[in-house]
């Protein structure tokens, strides 16, 4: 008999600004907040960095995957307090100083949710086309009780979230999938990257260019020396 696959769970809406949504299963552990940004601000910031940012070209627009290197299906550049690097997928992520429109947008963060992030990776998607694959953002040098803040700006798209024991066909249980609204925030909180993938899968249909900021707190003694 052929396996049915996971059903999808809809988040559709959230309270307003700083009234948000907690998304909770086994494991999992995310706050929603449909209106971080008004609408003003969240255009205003749009333009602002479509205005100023200059993306990561070359080896930084490449990453590892089953043992070859491969493009970015994406555009990205990263920011944060000197001296930080983020690794992952055999890549070493450098921190370019903050540009005061996200030094302030950290600030509020780090205000709301009582953290010192220092550390934020920008992805911008061009289009629909333009994805990020199934993964887990459980690097050493993370402070798990932070957690990881998704800001996202522009066009709407999914976050596709999958158990580890669905990915890899132990049980069935349901996905979840939040659809990221312009000026959103979304807080993905400790154990969620220990048990859940997530993914931002191709939509075809979305013809608008996506920003996405995920602001992280790096623990400088644990960077990776390699």
């Amino acid at each position: 008999m052929k396996k049915e696959e996971a059903t999808t769970k809809e988040i559709i809406t959230a309270p307003p600004i700083l009234n948000g949504k907690l998304i909770q299963a086994e494991g999992l552990d995310l706050w929603y907040l449909h209106q971080f940004l008004t609408k003003k601000q969240a255009d205003k910031l749009f333009d602002t960095l479509e205005d100023e940012l200059e993306y990561f070209t070359g080896d930084l627009a490449k990453v590892k995957i089953f043992g070859k290197w491969r493009d970015i299906p994406r555009q990205q550049v990263a920011f944060g307090d000197p001296g930080m690097v983020y690794r992952f997928s055999s890549l070493s992520v450098p921190a370019l100083p903050w540009p005061s429109a996200l030094k302030d947008l950290r600030d509020d963060v780090s205000s709301v949710l009582g953290q010192d992030y220092n550390f934020v990776l920008v992805n911008r998607y061009r289009n629909g086309l333009d994805h990020m694959g199934e993964h887990r953002d459980d690097e050493g040098e993370l402070d798990e009780g932070a957690g990881i803040v998704s800001i996202s700006l522009g066009q709407v798209r999914d976050f596709v979230l999958r158990h580890r024991d669905v990915k890899f066909k132990k049980r069935r249980m349901d996905s979840v999938k939040i659809p990221l609204g312009h000026g959103s925030l979304l807080h993905m909180r400790s154990p969620t990257n220990t048990f859940w993938y997530h993914a931002l899968p191709p939509r075809k249909k979305a013809l608008g260019v996506r920003i996405n900021l995920t602001f992280r707190k790096v623990i400088p003694e644990k960077m990776s020396k390699k």
